[in-house]
């Protein structure tokens, strides 16, 4: 039986659909995935997202798996050894902005008690349940996208400009923009 997705699933890449149907909008509260999608997030911006998807293994590899104590302490040599990396997108500013990211996150960290608590806040705590009839209905971004920008920005963040975050709270489950057509509409 083919289950029907949501239309911007292609139904030819498997890794797309798994990607739909095991992790997109599903709610997050682990940091260190909520860190991960945040820079994977970042890192699309530009791009299409099944390009980031493809080299995920490779950012995991890259980032020493996502460790913001370890990326923080980044100096210049491995930031130019992350320049040289063909598995990643070789992007100064997306490969520096994961630094003075993983920074800021460690300071939330601190601040909040933990980065799930802070990033949750800006829906409530609990995920926003939209009513999509189709894909061209769902927002670029939202008012609750635009102050996680503001935000994130004024604490030092990069690449989080309101359509980022939008995409990152859909990927990470603070928003179900699952249409209603789809078979994962309700779960």
């Amino acid at each position: 039986m083919n289950k029907k997705r949501c239309a911007w699933v292609p139904v030819d890449d498997e890794l797309y659909r798994d990607y739909h149907d095991h992790e997109w909008g599903r709610p997050v509260h682990d940091d260190q995935k909520l860190f991960e999608m945040l820079i994977l997030e970042g890192a699309q911006a530009g791009l299409s997202w099944i390009t980031i998807l493809r080299r995920r293994e490779n950012y995991r590899e890259a980032f020493d798996h996502f460790n913001a104590t370890e990326i923080a302490a980044y100096e210049e040599d491995k930031i130019q050894a992350l320049l040289l990396n063909e598995g990643i997108i070789r992007n100064q500013r997306k490969i520096r902005s994961v630094v003075s990211n993983a920074k800021g996150f460690l300071e939330v960290q601190k601040e909040f008690g933990s980065f799930d608590t802070y990033i949750w806040s800006f829906v409530g705590g609990k995920p926003l349940v939209n009513h999509w009839k189709t894909s061209s209905e769902v927002p670029a971004q939202t008012k609750e996208s635009q102050a996680m920008s503001k935000d994130l920005k004024k604490r030092g963040f990069k690449f989080v400009g309101p359509t980022i975050c939008y995409a990152y709270m859909q990927a990470t489950g603070m928003v179900n923009d699952h249409t209603v057509d789809c078979y994962l509409y309700q779960n």
